[in-house]
C-alpha cells in the first residue's frame, strides 16, 4: 500500500508542476507525512476503518489541489487493534518512520498509552473517538487534539435523558473496566447520584470477550433496574442485550459511541431494536457532512462508518493546521490549532487550550427498524 501510494503521489507531482517546489522551513521532508493509528482489524475494526478511509478522501482533496505549501501529504498507516500494549509499537513505528502528525488512535485506553512516545517526539495527535476526559484535561499531553466531545459531556447526556426522557429512577451502571467504558461509567453514577431524582441500584465491570453474561444480567433483574447504562463496546453489549432480551426483560439499555456502531445491530441483530447510545451530534444539515458523505459513497461505494465525520474533520483541522503554520514543528501547529477557524463537516471548529474541539457535543440516538435514529 504504502509504496503504490508514493508513485502515485510522485506522478501527481510532476502532473501538477510542483517537483521543483520551494522547500518550506520548518517542512524539512520531502512529503507531509499523516500517520493513520487506530483499530483496522480484530473485534474493533469498524471503529478504525472508517478513519483510514476520511484520511484517504482528505489526503487526495489536499493533493489534488498541489499539496501543502509546495509538499504532497503521504500516508502512513498503522494497526493496533485498540490494544494499549500493541498502540505503543504502533506509535513508535509511525515516529521512527518520521511521521509529523497523527490521526488517531482510536480507542481511549490505546490512545493514552501511545500519547507519551508522541509527546517525546514532539508530534500532534488528534483522535477522532478517544473520549476519555483525562487526555485533556489533566494537562499531561499538551500535543494532543480531538473532534469529539470528552466522556464527562457523553455520560451527562446519558444520565438526563435516562432520568428527564425516559424517566428511569432506578438504574444499573455497568462498564467493561477499561479506560472508555470504566471512566464514562463513573462519570454516570456520579451524575445520577447528584441529580436526586434516581439511584445507582448497581455498579459493576465485566470482562471483555467473555463468553456469557448471565451473572451481570441477572443482577439487574434482581435489582428491579428500569434503565442500564453500559460503559463500553459493541462486542460486549450486544450479548448482554441479546441476554436481556432472552430473559424477556423490559429494562431499557443505553450505551455509549461505542455501541452507537451499525456492526452492533448486525451482530445483535433483532435484538438490538429498542437499545439507545448516544453518538456525535447529528451534522447532516452542515453542506460539509454532506459532501463527506457522498465523497466517501463514490469512492467506496457504501455509506461511511462510525467516527467518519469527526475523523474527517480531525485530518482536515491537521493538515489546516500546518498549511497555516507553514511548519511542522508542534509548536506552531499547535497555536494554529487553537487560534485558526477550520471549516469541518462537524461544524466550524477550533481547539481550547486543554485539546478539546469547541462546539462539537452528543446526541442520543435509538435502534428502529435495524437503523440508528436520532431521538428529538
Amino acid at each position: 500500500m504504502q509504496s503504490g501510494l508514493k508513485s502515485k503521489m510522485v506522478i501527481a507531482a510532476i502532473t501538477l508542476g510542483l517537483a521543483m517546489a520551494v522547500p518550506v522551513a520548518g517542512m524539512a521532508g520531502d512529503t507531509i507525512k499523516l500517520g493513520v493509528a487506530g483499530a483496522q482489524s480484530g473485534d474493533l475494526a469498524s471503529y478504525g476503518l472508517p478513519t483510514v478511509k476520511a484520511a484517504e478522501l482528505v489526503v487526495a482533496q489536499y493533493n489534488a489541489k498541489g499539496g501543502i505549501n509546495g509538499k504532497m501529504v503521504e500516508l502512513l498507516i498503522e494497526d493496533d487493534v485498540c490494544k494499549p500494549e500493541v498502540a505503543t509499537n504502533t506509535a513508535t513505528k509511525l515516529i521512527t518512520d518520521g511521521v509529523d502528525v497523527v490521526l488517531g488512535h482510536i480507542c481511549s485506553g490505546a490512545t493514552k498509552a501511545a500519547l507519551p512516545i508522541y509527546k517525546e517526539a514532539g508530534v500532534v495527535v488528534m483522535s477522532p473517538s478517544a473520549t476519555n476526559p483525562a487526555l485533556t484535561q489533566s494537562g499531561d499531553y499538551p500535543n494532543f487534539f480531538r473532534t469529539i466531545a470528552s466522556d464527562d459531556a457523553q455520560a451527562k447526556t446519558e444520565v438526563d435523558f435516562a432520568i428527564n426522557t425516559i424517566g428511569a429512577k432506578k438504574i444499573a451502571v455497568i462498564h467493561d473496566k477499561g479506560d472508555y467504558g470504566k471512566g464514562l461509567a463513573e462519570f454516570a453514577k456520579a451524575f445520577i447520584e447528584k441529580s436526586g431524582k434516581a439511584e445507582v441500584v448497581l455498579f459493576e465491570g465485566v470482562t471483555p470477550g467473555a463468553v456469557d453474561y448471565t451473572a451481570i444480567v441477572q443482577k439487574i433483574k434482581r435489582n428491579n433496574a428500569d434503565a442500564v447504562i453500559f460503559g463500553g463496546y459493541h462486542p460486549e453489549a450486544s450479548k448482554i442485550v441479546s441476554m436481556m432480551k432472552k430473559k424477556r426483560m423490559k429494562t431499557t439499555f443505553i450505551s455509549d459511541d461505542g455501541v452507537k456502531d451499525d456492526t452492533f445491530i448486525k451482530v445483535a441483530g433483532e435484538n438490538a431494536e429498542g437499545v439507545y447510545a448516544s453518538g456525535p451530534q447529528d451534522n447532516s444539515k452542515n453542506p460539509l457532512s454532506a459532501a463527506a458523505t457522498e465523497a466517501h459513497k463514490k469512492a467506496y461505494n457504501e455509506d461511511p462508518g462510525a467516527f467518519y465525520e469527526n475523523a474527517y474533520s480531525a485530518a482536515l483541522a491537521l493538515l489546516n493546521a500546518i498549511e497555516k503554520a507553514g511548519s511542522t514543528e508542534m509548536a506552531a501547529i499547535v497555536k494554529a490549532l487553537q487560534t485558526e477557524n477550520v471549516d469541518t463537516p462537524v461544524g466550524k471548529i477550533h481547539f481550547d487550550e486543554k485539546g478539546d474541539a469547541v462546539g462539537v457535543g452528543f446526541a442520543i440516538y435509538q435502534v428502529r427498524n435495524g437503523q440508528y435514529v436520532e431521538v428529538k
